[in-house]
């Protein structure tokens, strides 16, 4: 490989230094003189070098030499061989000396008017110091050609400038990438916000991870409740299970709205406006709907387009006063009915017998408060639970149901029940019946004709004067008894030793002079509050042969609110209990 370097005639001029590089300066080129002399040099080991000298005038922005010193100004054109480097226009600094071995060349690039060091390249320069003309008073000893090329292994100053400017420049570069990428984010995030408030809340905005702005969305579940809603709100997503838009103003119920939701179980729309009218066909072809609450509404009637899957149904609080078996057909498989606060059984209309037949599933049925003179009649046999509270029923007819019925509990208190009332057949296909609610009628003794496997038996608020021996005979498995808010006076001996299961017996508020005597042994909880008691006669609490009496199982005797003359009590009325602190005189 060889290189060729041309160089012209050059003159002389005295500087300062010559080892000072040139960054980021731009140079004039110096005026050059037409007087050219070519001058060539090769030697094995360097690249060939053809130079022309001449005459120039080197201007005060070159690199300097020290005081006194000689400056030879050549300017070359250097190609070299093999190289896809271009022929490069270069100016070399000569410094002279007074020996031959320390002259250095320093050539420096000129291009645009700007001087850039060349890469070291060891070049024999002795014949050319012998042309190179009078100025040179020496031959020409080995000089450095210096550049940016890194493959040589030098790092001067102007690379690591240069370097440390890339670097800057690529981190400025990926600053600037940075901002943008993050600018056109934020633009694209304000371009979604104004198209989400822009977008209409109606038909199909009904996407899975959405929430109503009305509403509260907790996993499947919206809550839109006291939010002052004239509607039901478009928005709710279609995949949600219980939505409860209860106190609202709803006054009515978009058409094929809630068809559309395949997963919905429970649906609350209570404390609305709906009517009869503004919600018809709105249940139809709702395909898991199991809960639906439209309590405190302006309803008159039972809907006839309830969903097949309906189980449970309340509609207390209503204006409903018309039943009809069509709307029961809908629903087979409802288990819970609740139409208390209604206007059933007024003097307008009545229940139809056997209306709720075609509710083979039903096991609770609340008809609470209402204006019912009688219970129904046929209801259905798989009934458990039936609450009548709060109407005018006088008497049980004893076709209330038609066969063998699974009842458990019957709630008739509040209303005009007399002992007549309670004929023998009235409670005959209740076989089952565990609890009777019989509070706050007009019953003056305790009935008789009840089922034997009643076990709470509620008969406070009447007008109950005494208890007979054989009061309970029929009602061996009966538990909690309640007598209280009656006008009691007088309880038979051993009224309630037929009862071997009773655990608590209540009696407060009547008209006692005593406590009953002989009360089973294995009562836990009695109470005598509020009477008129003076005496405790010594065997109401212990009874048995002399001072043998086993130990009773109370734990609490109330005697609160009475006559009692603690001063002159039998102590021996107390001595089969576990401990004074079981009565309570106080």
């Amino acid at each position: 490989m060889s290189d060729v370097i041309s160089t012209r005639p050059i003159h002389s001029a005295q500087n300062t230094s010559h080892s000072q590089e040139i960054e980021g300066e731009e140079h004039p080129p110096p005026t050059v003189n037409q007087n050219t002399t070519p001058l060539t040099m090769a030697t094995a080991s360097h690249p060939v070098l053809n130079l022309h000298t001449k005459s120039v005038t080197v201007p005060s922005s070159f690199p300097s030499t020290s005081l006194g010193q000689t400056v030879t100004v050549i300017t070359t054109k250097l190609r070299i061989a093999n190289s896809t480097a271009e022929t490069i226009r270069a100016i070399l600094l000569v410094n002279e000396s007074s020996t031959n071995d320390d002259l250095r060349v320093e050539p420096y690039v000129m291009n645009s008017s700007k001087l850039h060091p060349l890469e070291e390249v060891s070049v024999d320069v002795t014949a050319m110091a012998a042309r190179a003309g009078p100025t040179a008073k020496a031959p020409l000893s080995t000089f450095m050609f210096k550049s940016k090329n890194k493959a040589a292994g030098a790092k001067p100053k102007d690379n690591m400038t240069l370097k440390a400017k890339n670097k800057k420049v690529l981190k400025v570069k990926a600053k600037k990438t940075k901002i943008t990428k993050k600018a056109k984010k934020v633009k694209k995030l304000k371009r979604e916000r104004k198209l989400k408030q822009t977008t209409p809340l109606y038909f199909p905005y009904f996407e899975d991870h959405y929430c109503p702005s009305e509403c509260s969305c907790y996993g499947r579940v919206v809550q839109c409740p006291d939010k002052d809603l004239g509607k039901i709100p478009y928005g709710i997503p279609y995949n949600s299970r219980y939505i409860l838009l209860m106190n609202n103003h709803i006054d009515s119920i978009q058409l094929k709205l809630l068809s559309e939701y395949d997963s919905m179980e429970f649906l609350v729309l209570s404390n609305n406006h709906l009517t009869d009218q503004t919600i018809e066909g709105a249940f139809e072809g709702i395909k898991s709907l199991k809960k639906l609450y439209m309590e405190r509404n302006l309803h008159r009637s039972i809907h006839t387009d309830l969903p097949i899957t309906l189980e449970e149904l309340r509609l207390d609080g209503n204006q409903v006063s018309v039943m009809s078996d069509a709307a029961f057909r809908r629903c087979p498989n409802l288990l819970i009915l609740s139409l208390s606060n209604n206007s059933l059984g007024n003097k307008s209309s009545t229940i139809p017998p056997g209306v709720l037949l075609p509710l083979g599933k039903l096991r609770t049925l609340t008809l609470s408060y209402n204006q019912l003179a009688s219970v129904p009649l046929q209801l259905p046999l798989s009934l458990r639970e039936l609450y009548l509270r709060g109407n005018s029923i006088q008497h049980l007819q004893g076709d209330m149901f038609w066969g063998e019925a699974e009842l458990q509990v019957l709630d008739l208190s509040s209303n005009r029940l007399t002992y007549k009332g309670l004929g023998k057949a009235a409670l005959l296909n209740a076989s089952r019946l565990e609890s009777l609610n019989l509070e706050g009628n007009l019953l003056k003794q305790v009935p008789l004709h009840l089922p034997r496997s009643i076990k709470t038996l509620n008969l406070e608020g009447n007008f109950i004067s005494s208890i007979e021996k054989d009061a309970f005979i029929s009602m061996p498995q009966l538990e909690h008894l309640g007598l209280a808010r009656n006008k009691i006076t007088r309880v038979a001996l051993g009224a309630f030793r037929v009862l071997p299961l009773l655990h608590q017996v209540d009696m407060s508020h009547n008209a006692l002079q005593q406590v009953p005597r002989q009360l089973p042994l294995w009562l836990h909880s009695a109470t005598f509050s509020h009477n008129q008691i003076r005496i405790i006669p010594r065997d109401a609490f212990c009874w048995g042969r002399g001072n043998e009496s086993p130990l009773s199982c109370l734990v609490r005797v109330h005697l609160e609110y009475n006559m009692i003359d603690l001063g002159h009590l039998d102590t021996l009325a107390f001595r089969c209990l576990r401990g004074f602190q079981v009565v309570q005189f106080y």
